[in-house]
């Protein structure tokens, strides 16, 4: 099969004979030809398999790519399978589309934003990525930056307010001071290990979405009068079924056995109720179980899921919208519990 030729706008216009000005304008400037010889130049550079001047360089001289990329805390593949990441690409991806803009995933594990920097026009940063140097870049480069659940000081960021969200589902789920608390908690450790965390353990001091969680958790057990054990929270690397499945085991064959299960995301918590259930253990009578997000899966399982509900969707909306408006300014979204029978 004989290669396609690479054609460039000099070369096309040389083989039919025209003007380079011609053919720019067939594509770009359609009202300066007329409707025949458009169309005219248009089928024959189709033909030949030209779709137009390089898009590339045009937008090197105008500053502009209609493009910007999407900073996810973690892999591409692993976020793109997570409901709740899902949802908030899916509302940042709805106004981008309509201003005709395209959407990069960019990895949150990436070394650095080099590839890309010079190619997009910003970037949305959604939770704070894995890797720290990447926020270390995100505070210095020069183009648009919106944060969404973490701030690094440049006043676009969109958040819900975790650590409030968490304490409130807290209280909700703690009747007694002598209830028995763990805490299936989700990136606590900056690892990949599946394990129990302890004081030893060093926390970041700042804003990942987790140690947001954590606080309100901590808050609202103390608030009640209730110790939590040294060994009580885990430390789970991804939100899913097959990690959370082994956490919430553990934690439930631990002795004393916990009556009350916190838990930094749905799928986490509905990991812990299908445990449970095996165990033969009544939820909520013998454990009551809580997550956070409010995925719709929650919400259909039986018992049902009490959760923190946020509206994911809408937070990518605003977060597309802040960028493409350019306000330096913080929006905060609402959230709800949502009281199933879990609790």
């Amino acid at each position: 099969m004989t290669k396609p030729k690479s054609w460039t706008l000099k070369s096309i216009a040389q083989e039919l004979g025209v003007s380079n000005a011609t053919v720019s304008n067939a594509f770009n400037r359609p009202d300066q030809l007329s409707k025949a010889r458009r169309e005219e130049i248009l089928a024959a550079c189709k033909k030949l398999g030209y779709f137009g001047p390089n898009k590339a360089a045009q937008s090197l001289r105008r500053g502009t790519f209609n493009i910007v990329a999407l900073v996810l805390p973690d892999s591409v593949e692993y976020m793109i399978s997570d409901p709740v990441a899902s949802s908030f690409m899916r509302g940042v991806s709805a106004v981008l589309e309509k201003n005709g803009i395209n959407l990069l995933l960019f990895s949150g594990n990436s070394d650095n934003l080099n590839s890309v920097v010079d190619f997009v026009d910003g970037f949305i940063c959604y939770g704070r990525p894995r890797n720290k140097q990447l926020v270390e870049q995100l505070k210095q480069v020069a183009k648009h930056v919106v944060t969404v659940d973490f701030n690094i000081g440049r006043d676009a960021s969109v958040n819900v307010n975790n650590q409030q969200a968490s304490f409130d589902i807290a209280k909700h789920a703690l009747h007694k001071n002598d209830d028995r608390v763990a805490i299936l908690g989700l990136r606590l450790l900056d690892n990949d290990v599946l394990c129990r965390v302890y004081e030893h353990h060093e926390f970041e001091a700042g804003q990942s979405i987790a140690h947001q969680r954590l606080r309100g958790y901590h808050q609202a057990i103390s608030d009640a009068g209730i110790t939590l054990g040294d060994d009580r929270t885990w430390n789970i690397p991804e939100s899913s079924e097959r990690f959370a499945s082994i956490a919430a085991k553990e934690a439930l064959s631990s002795t004393p056995r916990p009556n009350v299960l916190l838990c930094m995301s749905d799928l986490i918590a509905l990991a812990a109720m299908r445990e449970a259930l095996k165990m033969g253990l009544s939820v909520p009578e013998d454990v009551r179980i809580v997550g956070f997000d409010g995925i719709d899966e929650g919400q259909r399982f039986v018992p049902k899921l009490t959760t923190v509900h946020q509206n994911s969707e809408e937070k990518g909306r605003i977060a597309a919208t802040l960028f493409l408006s350019k306000e330096q300014q913080t929006a905060e979204i609402d959230y709800q519990l949502q009281l199933g029978q879990s609790s």
